[in-house]
């Protein structure tokens, strides 16, 4: 009933649409990497993959009434983003293992001002050590409708990208595979943005 739900909300108040969605693997392991732009991204990147899709979440929301339940129920878990928490690193290694998706963004965050931020090594470090590819996903738009000073959206029109998956070099240590995973995997996705929203040269 719920999903249902979303996926009207989505398609009818956002406007979504939906590109490359051949690209998402049907199974194994697999580490779903979109740009973070709103609140609803996760609910948005899920409703196109026909596999369960679980996800790291700022551990505050899970306290929020209402929607701590709502993200629970989307299969998310807590993730201290204010240090480093293994605990949650060890639930996603553990979901891989057991050929699971697991949406991760690499900026953190979101971004302040819609341009891609830098990317942190956790999700490229992740990958390397349990041997997951990485599906890129590009969101447009979502600044448009629905940009961090507002409390809710404003109907736009965001496009979701799905790119062909990223997988780590093989017997390549994880330090020396994971900067350049992510170096691949930033490039990919800041190639569907908008000029004004891709990284400063040097950033």
């Amino acid at each position: 009933m719920f999903l249902p739900a979303v996926w009207l909300f989505g398609r009818g108040y956002f406007g979504v649409r939906f590109e490359g969605v051949e690209n998402i693997p049907p199974e194994g392991p697999l580490i779903i990497a979109p740009n973070h732009v709103t609140y609803a991204d996760p609910a948005l990147v899920t409703l196109a993959a026909r596999r369960p899709v679980y996800f790291m979440a700022w551990n505050r929301l899970f306290t929020v009434p209402l929607f701590g339940r709502l993200i629970r129920f989307l299969r998310a878990f807590p993730l201290e983003t204010e240090s480093a928490d293994p605990t949650a690193v060890r639930g996603a290694a553990r979901l891989l293992k057991a050929g699971q998706a697991v949406m991760i963004f690499p900026e953190g965050g979101r971004t302040p001002d819609g341009r891609l931020q830098r990317f942190k090594p956790g999700a490229f470090r992740l990958a390397c050590l349990q041997g997951a590819a990485i599906l890129p996903v590009t969101i447009v738009g979502g600044h448009e409708s629905w940009p961090p000073q507002r409390a809710f959206p404003r109907p736009g029109r965001i496009t979701i990208v799905y790119h062909p998956p990223v997988s780590p070099a093989l017997g390549v240590p994880p330090r020396v595979a994971a900067p350049e995973l992510a170096r691949q995997v930033r490039a990919v996705i800041a190639s569907r943005l908008p000029p004004h929203q891709r990284p400063l040269d040097g950033d």
